[in-house]
């Protein structure tokens, strides 16, 4: 079977990634079929909506570690062709369908989303604070929630989805079953719009939110430089070995004390 399956219904493409044994963990293969997907949804005259859903429990559990470990690629081998889902390229409304799990760089794909479906059973969880990952992506947490639930989202909380309703990161949950008929339901009534206006509103609404400046992107940079380069690969096979890691810190003690800061 294909990690990524596709299905037509009129105008409306359901996309769904398709790894249920390892809860649609993002592996080469995956993340390349995705943006070969994308970049055909973005430029098909016959497709104007997508969902976005994942196979089996989970929408996706983010980073495949085992490969990542193996190939010595943290965060994940990115695909050769760009993905215009994940560049912001893509002009077409995208509704995430999360039936199940959804962490780490599979939390932060439901986040790239316009219009957002969950299960009343839903998992929401940013793990890479554990995994000692830090990069621009912490934005995102900013352009949907207030401060202290971004913070806490950061630091690797786990959130559920009524959690996630109540502070307006979801715009449904639903029981297990329905999350794809309510998709559906939301993605046959931006089909009812003004295709002109659809596809407007979408971008002035895209445009409208927040994105990293090159400061805080250097930042990132800096600071995911800064401290033990071995915790990284540690938390990694932690992960594969289920084991508590063993985080060695800064490499030299007196740079907590010296956080990086950008001009």
């Amino acid at each position: 079977m294909p990690v990524v399956e596709t299905e037509r219904h009129g105008q409306i493409l359901v996309v769904r990634m398709n790894r249920p044994e390892t809860l649609n963990a993002l592996n080469h293969e995956m993340r390349t079929l995705l943006a070969e997907t994308w970049t055909e949804f973005r430029h098909s005259d016959k497709l104007e909506v997508a969902i976005f859903t994942g196979a089996g429990r989970g929408f996706c559990a983010g980073e495949d570690m085992k490969e990542s470990l193996q190939n010595q690629t943290p965060g994940g081998k990115r695909p050769s062709i760009e993905d215009p889902f994940m560049s912001g390229a893509l002009e077409k409304p995208v509704i995430a369908a999360v039936n199940g799990f959804a962490m780490g760089g599979g939390f932060m794909l439901v986040e790239r989303t316009d219009l957002r479906v969950a299960a009343r059973t839903a998992i929401f969880e940013v793990s890479e604070a554990k995994r000692w990952l830090l990069g621009g992506y912490n934005h995102g947490h900013i352009a949907n929630v207030s401060y202290p639930v971004a913070m806490e989202m950061a630091l690797g909380f786990r959130f559920t989805a009524e959690r996630f309703h109540q502070i307006g990161f979801l715009n449904r949950i639903v029981e297990p079953e329905s999350v794809m008929p309510e998709a559906m339901k939301m993605a046959e009534h931006l089909l009812t719009l003004p295709p002109a206006s659809r596809v407007n509103t979408v971008h002035m609404m895209r445009q409208m939110r927040p994105s990293p400046s090159e400061e805080m992107q250097r930042l990132a940079a800096a600071l995911h430089d800064h401290g033990a380069k071995s915790d990284l690969m540690e938390s990694r096979a932690a992960f594969a070995e289920k084991r508590a890691p063993n985080f060695k810190g800064w490499n030299d003690p007196q740079d907590r004390y010296r956080l990086p800061t950008v001009k």
